[in-house]
């Protein structure tokens, strides 16, 4: 059903005038003129086709009818105030909820979490792990992490990290060894993601032609990497999702050679709430932890 509203400006000069029974007081409060005022309330009067005021020497007094809107319109405006509070205390409070996809919850975020509460003792955190993207307009969640190319209309928007797709494995399968020539790759099980063709690309950025492999076929990510660790293989991966374990050692990169990725990791929230402090220190906290990776990863 269609809602029949008459303007807003209308229904708060209404309200104004019939509370402070004074056009001058109603136009003070609301920073506008007295002409402004009495037009508003007659063009109410005229969409209503009732009279909410008499005017009667040089002042307005409230109808039978006018009592009756009155007593309408203010409950509606209690109403909306009290929501309107719910809403900025919810944004204020510390409860702050994430929502991330399972990959990036297992392989970034969950090894992390600590040194944020150590941090940031006030933020209640909650993790939402979820493999698809959240509705800010349905869902109760402040802030997303999401993979893609960062195209996402009326979101507010900063990228997390840049990102390459390169082997890594784990140290055992190195034999004391640093670095492997490309081709030495064909000696391991490759482990693969879906149907494997990222690794005929990698193979062909590192000049090996025509490659034969074989491996695990795997549908996660993190579950790819987590087989590497264990020495199952060589895997591709992407910067974000390997750099802790590489940095702590379980993982190292035998060949240096990556591909450039387009998609990435991005930060995300609705542009109404991006600058509230819980978010802001968050999304400021992913920043300084990806910065940290990165700094860490060039070294390695």
């Amino acid at each position: 059903m269609v809602r029949r509203l008459p303007p807003l400006n209308a229904l708060k000069a209404f309200e104004a005038v019939a509370r402070s029974n004074s056009v001058t007081r109603a136009a003070e409060e609301l920073s506008v003129t007295q002409g402004a005022v009495s037009q508003q309330v007659k063009a109410l009067e005229a969409t209503l086709g009732v009279k909410l005021f008499n005017r009667e020497r040089q002042r307005l007094v409230i109808t039978e009818a006018g009592r009756d809107y009155l007593a309408v319109v203010r409950d509606a405006f209690d109403q909306i105030a009290v929501g309107t509070d719910r809403i900025v205390q919810r944004q204020r409070s510390g409860v702050l909820t994430v929502s991330v996809s399972s990959d990036f919850a297992a392989k970034w975020l969950v090894n992390r979490l600590g040194r944020f509460a150590d941090a940031h003792p006030d933020v209640d955190l909650r993790v939402s792990v979820a493999d698809r993207q959240v509705d800010f307009a349905r869902e109760d969640v402040d802030l997303a992490v999401r993979h893609g190319d960062g195209n996402w209309p009326g979101l507010d928007i900063v990228q997390l990290c840049s990102e390459r797709l390169f082997p890594v494995c784990s140290p055992k399968l190195m034999g004391g060894r640093n670095r492997l020539a490309a081709l030495d790759l064909l000696e391991f099980p490759l482990l693969r993601l879906d149907d494997g063709t990222t690794w005929n690309r990698w193979f062909d950025a590192a000049g090996v032609a025509d490659p034969s492999h074989h491996g695990l076929i795997l549908n996660r990510a993190s579950v790819l990497i987590d087989a590497a660790i264990d020495g199952q293989g060589v895997a591709l991966a992407r910067t974000a999702l390997a750099a802790w374990d590489i940095i702590n050692g379980r993982l190292l990169i035998p060949v240096d050679v990556s591909l450039a990725m387009a998609n990435t990791y991005w930060i995300v929230s609705p542009m109404a709430t991006a600058n509230t402090s819980k978010i802001a220190t968050f999304r400021e906290w992913l920043l300084a932890e990806a910065d940290a990776d990165a700094r860490c990863l060039a070294t390695a």
